[in-house]
């Protein structure tokens, strides 16, 4: 029987959201960012195991106490300078339990508002896809593409267009070989893509965003807080 692996590359620094404290360890509702997308993966019945992969200096994981996570996390330094190249360390971390045809999925750690519906509807649609998918919304706003002077050069149309999410869900196989031969991606769908692939698009949420800056933790926690109180 198949199963169903996840990986979060948590090696990166955050330099868009400033500070000396990596992104993914600033406080949201009293934990570190990162805890709701590990919380979120581990409490999914689909998924087997989750790696965090961390940066071999990292000095911030081991200030916390993960253990009400349960026994499906395991943390592995082997993280590297870009996503591609944690997810791939990670892929091979993964190897001692994870076949070719086993599933994996790739969530950023910096995305803390992960459903449990958007999961379960990943998983299950793309259950019997030859190539695997994402989590991805339509775009709703109007786009302008800029000039050099960063004036409107012209409104861009948006019909047919998505704005990618994750978590992003592979063959093992499949990612860890086009992650090797197109490592410059912006994702690992993009990679895909670069093998001529085409990877397929779930439905997902737009309340599954990812933290960017300062502002955007209030939101996440207005949204977590909404959450929590459905769940209640």
């Amino acid at each position: 029987m198949l199963r169903h692996y996840a990986i979060v590359p948590a090696a990166g620094s955050g330099s868009r959201f400033g500070g000396e404290t990596p992104k993914q360890y600033q406080s949201l509702a009293g934990r570190p960012l990162i805890y709701y997308s590990l919380a979120a993966l581990c409490r999914c019945q689909r998924v087997d195991r989750v790696w965090v992969v961390l940066s071999p200096d990292d000095r911030w994981w081991r200030q916390y106490d993960w253990t009400s996570l349960g026994h499906k996390l395991e943390s592995v330094y082997c993280g590297g300078g870009s996503r591609s190249e944690s997810v791939a360390n990670g892929l091979r971390a993964a190897a001692t339990a994870a076949h070719d045809d086993d599933w994996v999925l790739v969530h950023d750690a910096a995305r803390p508002c992960l459903s449990q519906a958007s999961l379960l509807a990943l998983c299950d649609e793309l259950a019997d896809d030859p190539v695997g998918g994402i989590l991805a919304v339509p775009v709703a706003d109007t786009l302008k593409r800029a000039d050099w002077q960063r004036r409107v050069a012209r409104t861009e149309s948006r019909d047919g267009l998505w704005q990618a999410q994750t978590p992003q869900m592979f063959r093992y196989g499949l990612l860890k070989r086009v992650l090797a031969e197109h490592p410059d991606g912006t994702d690992e769908a993009s990679a895909v893509e670069a093998a001529g692939l085409s990877p397929r698009l779930v439905r997902g949420d737009a309340s599954n965003f990812k933290v960017t800056y300062p502002a955007d933790l209030l939101l996440a926690e207005q949204i977590l807080q909404g959450k929590t109180r459905v769940d209640q």
